[in-house]
């Protein structure tokens, strides 16, 4: 008999793509099986997992919003009301396992599941574990994690090191270095660095960049700089679409691999999803970690890191001073930009869809 089995989560890129991988390598191992999604209204997830052939029902739930007690007294009630529309689908759908991705939705649904004595998986993407996370974990049969140390937040006996799932079609370099200079217009004679700050972007790393052209332009070094949707418009009022031969600015990096392959040194935010990446495809990184997230999790997440000798800290306080200079630096240290690569490639865990995929199964 087909399984059939509800995955809960999203808000951002970073848990809707490892939501949509675990779901294909659940397909993998059982095409028959019966997948439902959940996440929350007027989110990411709501517009992605259709378009990824999946079915997806919406709760209308909002995290805890900083600096709003108006927005927060409502909380509770939609809390509460997503807690019923959870037993709900549950009760209609009849899963006989969920997985929590996390995100807005995966607390109520999971909360929901363990009222109905159905067995739940968490994935925890970050380093540092958030508190709904914790909470649930009491009662999780499995909980897969991506890093050392998880011990301090769920108990050692349910947890599974799997890493995060990645997209596969992004990391798959090998071979298109060419292609990538082509794409993006660059010599082939010039070191290149990708500044990445994901789908919306990133206001310190374009600052940063900004504030560092005439420096980029005097090494006669290339930028493959990724603005993102939010900030792309009022950058190229400012320099003008075509303003150095050197520097390439894009809104959006529709062809992942295309960018990491042209890349000698990456530029990055923290996100769990995109270290996963960055380890497998083993380049020099420099982490310039979001304060603007939970828990600050995207620093402790960079740190596991620099712990192991993977990856150059800034901190984003720091960055509009100091990143162009460390990113020039580690162009021209050849032996630093070996060891990051080595030390970040021993962290890689490229499987882990399908290792979560069959934990599930078990369940």
């Amino acid at each position: 008999m087909a399984k059939r089995i509800i995955i809960s989560g999203g808000g951002t890129g970073g848990h809707i793509f490892p939501a949509i991988a675990i779901a294909n390598a659940l397909k993998k191992l059982d095409p028959a099986t019966e997948l439902l999604f959940v996440g929350a209204l007027g989110k990411m997830e709501m517009e992605k997992v259709p378009a990824a052939g999946y079915k997806i029902i919406g709760l209308d739930i909002r995290g805890i919003q900083r600096g709003s007690i108006i927005k927060n007294l409502l909380f509770p009630v939609k809390l509460a009301l997503s807690v019923r529309k959870s037993l709900e689908i549950i009760k209609d759908f009849k899963p006989d396992a969920v997985v929590g991705v996390g995100g807005y939705a995966s607390g109520p649904l999971l909360y929901a599941a363990s009222l109905k004595n159905i067995p739940y998986l968490i994935q925890e993407q970050n380093s540092y574990a958030g508190v709904t996370n914790k909470w649930l974990g009491k009662k999780a049969k499995k909980i897969c994690v991506a890093f050392d140390g998880m011990e301090k937040f769920f108990p050692a006996s349910k947890i599974i090191k799997t890493g995060n799932p990645i997209r596969r079609d992004s990391v798959d370099i090998a071979g298109k270095h060419r292609p990538a200079i082509e794409l993006y217009k660059l010599s082939a004679f010039k070191k290149t660095i990708l500044v990445t700050g994901g789908s919306l972007g990133a206001r310190t790393l374009n600052n940063s960049v900004m504030a560092g052209l005439d420096k980029i332009i005097a090494a006669d070094v290339q930028v493959v700089w990724q603005t993102g949707k939010f900030y792309y418009k009022t950058i190229i009022e400012k320099l003008g679409e075509n303003y150095h031969p050197n520097i390439k600015i894009v809104e959006f990096l529709s062809r992942m691999d295309l960018a990491y392959a042209a890349a000698d040194v990456i530029i990055s935010r923290a996100g769990a999803g995109t270290i996963a990446e960055l380890c497998v495809i083993k380049k020099p990184v420099i982490m310039v970690p979001s304060p603007n997230v939970a828990e600050d999790h995207q620093t402790k997440n960079a740190l596991a890191l620099v712990e192991h000798h993977a990856a150059a800290f800034i901190a984003d306080r720091d960055a509009e001073t100091k990143l162009i200079d460390k990113a020039l630096e580690l162009l021209n240290d050849k032996d630093l930009q070996k060891k990051l690569s080595d030390n970040i490639g021993k962290l890689a865990l490229p499987h882990a869809d399908d290792v979560i995929a069959k934990e599930v199964m078990k369940l």
